[in-house]
Parts: structure tokens; sequence; C-alpha cells
């Protein structure tokens, strides 16, 4: 029901009425930004992959070919944009000169802001931050946007096979990370 009106909603926009596009960001914005958040583990990068990502759809919408749900769409988009931001800000922190002071003092900062909740998700952050992209791409769309293999191939281009071994491996991963951080 959901794609139907996701579909009247495209075609009203590609019609002229910009209302609809509203609507679709209305619809989105938030998926968008907490999935780039999980995946980029901050606010400011996952901010800019928001906006990126909207601009993107509201140029690219023409080229729309209902394939796949505008979610699937929308969230291949994204996924790429994050993936894309992942490896700018990897070659950032190899570049930077001072990237170990600027860690202390963000470390600094988060010690004296954080709270329970807060230090449980930064360690989360951190874990995820530790395995591959495609991996933690997996396991996010999975477990935090509920999202079936067939939709995640969908967004991804990789078969529900290796998905489901990238989400085994993710898994893995985390929960051993988990146990040593204990």
């Amino acid at each position: 029901m959901a794609e139907e009106k996701d579909e009247i909603l495209v075609r009203k926009f590609l019609d002229g009425d910009e209302r609809a596009f509203n609507e679709i960001v209305i619809r989105y914005r938030k998926k968008i930004y907490w999935h780039a958040r999980r995946m980029l583990g901050n606010h400011p990068d996952a901010d800019d992959v928001t906006q990126d990502v909207l601009v993107q759809v509201y140029k690219k919408l023409k080229t729309f070919k209902f394939n796949s749900s505008l979610y699937t769409w929308i969230f291949q988009i994204t996924s790429r944009r994050c993936l894309n931001k992942i490896k700018k800000n990897n070659i950032k922190k190899f570049l930077s000169l001072d990237n170990e002071h600027e860690n202390f003092l963000r470390n600094n900062d988060d010690i004296i802001k954080s709270y329970e909740d807060k230090e449980k998700l930064e360690k989360l952050n951190k874990i995820l931050n530790g395995i591959p992209a495609r991996q933690k791409e997996v396991f996010l769309l999975k477990r935090f946007e509920g999202l079936t293999y067939k939709e995640i191939s969908g967004i991804t281009g990789k078969s529900i096979g290796s998905l489901k071994a990238s989400y085994h491996l993710a898994l893995q991963k985390i929960l051993e990370r988990m146990s040593n951080e204990e």
C-alpha cells in the first residue's frame, strides 16, 4: 500500500507537483538519516549524507523506473553515499598529521558529556566501525532497518547468499568484540 502511495507521489512530482516531493522528504528523511547515522557513527556526517541523498533523489527522480520500491531505490543511494563517505573519512584520517591529538580531544569531550546509554552506543559504534563497511551495511540494514535479504539484495546488488554470509560474519565479529570489551 505504501508503494502505491509512493508511486502516486513520484508521478505527481514528475507532473510538476513540488508538494509531492515534500511529502517524499517527510516520509523518508528520518529513515535516511538514521541509516546514515548507524553507518557513519556521527551526526555531522549523517546529516551531510541525508542532505546529499535528498538532493540526489530530487535530481534523479525522473530516472526512477519503478523496478523496485521507492524505499529500496532511496536506500541504494543512501548506502552508496555512506560507503563513499566512509572511504573519504578513512583517507582523511590516514592523511591527518594531528589525528591522535584530535581523537584525544574528542574522547575527552565524550567522557564529559557521556551518560550510560551514550557510552553503550559509542561502544557499539566503535565495534561497528571496526568491521568491514560491506558487512556493517548488511548488518545495519537487516538488524536496524528490519529489511529482508531480498530487499537488501535490491539495495546492494549482492546475492542473498553473500548477504547472509556477510551478516553472519558481521554478527560473529560484533559478538566477539563485545565479549572482549567486557
